[in-house]
């Protein structure tokens, strides 16, 4: 197989002998299933190295019933840790997971010396197996840089800084005019809009226009900004659908808070938005993203190509090899595309074996073109099967493009026809809609 590595992130766990022999095969199979590796460690030493040497990208997690488990390097006859020895060793510039038993939960002063100690997060065992890893994968998620949060605000904010938020990848837009605030909304599609208390004073029914838009995103937070209390207004407007009240103390207050309520934005984001498996868009998540990137084509004038592929004969390889081997095969296409995707194209795992791509100011000619460059990179690659029996796979395509197709729906319907014709044409080919081009890898 190629040398890229099959997961993205990597969990480095220290444990107990007895922990890691009996749940080391069930804990590896839920991680890889959330795109994730495990390494086991048993001795203090050999976990604290390995943490050193990391990239500071990983998860480290702690079981504490470790301190307990006659540590080889000890120089003394007891030859167990302390937790203060515990978090004297451990390299202070990281942060750690820790695993502890009830009892040991139930201490409210140890508690303390953890958070206080590079304390990632905590959580008491017994923990199945696969809460564990889903509560990792969280981490995992909270700990991304994200994506750009928009940000749209009616009325004066004194002193905020648009650059400065932009540092913490949020996009701030000031809108002036009230009875045109929902055009503005409509067009930019903004994550978070505030409106202050004196603009809400002037125009009530604000909220209730953005609310009421067939076409507005339901998870989009309004937030009204507040700076005195008023008990009266507070309520009127949580009635008319405002979901936050944010009082308004000082500039940097309040975008301390922005940025808070951003990443909890991007974590939502991503749990509903991104397939576990490999960490790229879901259904859901392409969905808005490609419409958003429709939108923003037509204000600029560019063109996109739209792909659909899905791996060929996927059944086959599931029946022949394994479920667990079919997930290789789509981890390993995962990556192949990824490596060649931009950064503002779009790459979604739509669902099964099927994936989408956007390709952003890209001509109907070029994404079919890019598309099979991608399928001839994939079907490059050596999959081992059985001791020495090395196969290769392959995939299929259709590309649509835009202005011809307008919308999403449109675009994906189109595409999808261009695929079943190159999987009637005899698959491994890429098919694009208007012109015809296809071709087939060498059989």
């Amino acid at each position: 197989m190629s040398d890229v590595p099959l997961y993205k992130n990597k969990v480095l766990f220290l444990s107990q002998n007895f922990f890691i022999k009996d749940n080391r095969s069930e804990l590896l199979l839920c991680a890889h299933k959330y795109d994730f590796d495990i390494l086991f460690f048993s001795e203090v030493s050999n976990f604290v190295a390995a943490v050193e040497a990391d990239g500071c990208h990983s998860l480290y997690v702690i079981d504490l019933d470790a301190l307990h488990n006659m540590q080889a390097d000890m120089q003394d006859s007891r030859k167990t840790l302390m937790l203060g020895e515990l978090l004297q060793r451990l390299p202070c510039k990281h942060s750690y997971v820790y695993l502890q038993s009830a009892r040991q939960g139930s201490r409210f002063l140890l508690q303390q010396r953890l958070v206080d100690s590079n304390c990632l997060a905590y959580a008491e065992k017994p923990i199945a197996n696969d809460v564990l890893v889903d509560k990792l994968f969280n981490l995992f998620v909270q700990q991304k840089r994200g994506d750009l949060v928009r940000l749209i605000y009616l009325g004066e904010l004194a002193g905020l800084d648009p650059a400065a938020l932009l540092d913490e990848r949020i996009e701030l837009t000031h809108h002036l005019d009230a009875q045109t605030l929902h055009l503005r909304v409509k067009e930019l599609q903004p994550d978070i809009v505030l409106i202050t208390d004196a603009e809400y004073a002037r125009t009530e029914s604000l909220v209730r226009v953005l609310r009421k838009n067939m076409e507005a995103d339901p998870v989009r937070e309004i937030a009204l900004l507040q700076r005195q209390p008023d008990p009266a207004l507070t309520r009127r407007a949580l009635a008319s659908g405002f979901d936050a009240i944010v009082p308004v103390a000082d500039a940097d207050l309040l975008a301390a808070q922005l940025v808070n309520r951003a990443s909890k934005i991007r974590i939502g984001r991503d749990l509903i938005g991104k397939d576990r498996a490999t960490g790229l868009l879901n259904k859901v998540g392409l969905q808005k993203k490609a419409q958003d990137l429709i939108r923003r084509a037509g204000l600029e004038g560019c063109q996109l190509a739209f792909g659909v592929i899905d791996i060929d004969k996927f059944k086959t390889i599931n029946d022949t090899w394994g479920h667990y081997f079919g997930d290789i095969v789509i981890k390993r296409l995962s990556l192949t595309l990824a490596s060649q995707v931009g950064e503002s194209d779009l790459l979604s795992r739509f669902g099964g074996e099927e994936f989408v791509v956007v390709f952003w100011d890209c001509t109907l000619e070029q994404g079919w073109a890019r598309l099979d460059a991608m399928r001839q990179a994939f079907c490059a690659i050596p999959f081992e099967v059985g001791a020495g029996d090395f196969r290769h796979f392959s995939f299929s395509g259709g590309v649509a493009a835009y202005p011809e197709y307008k919308s999403e729906n449109e675009l994906f319907l189109r595409a999808d026809a261009m695929l079943y014709e190159a999987k009637e044409g005899g698959r491994n080919q890429i098919c694009a809609a208007s012109s015809g081009q296809r071709r087939s890898a060498a059989h």
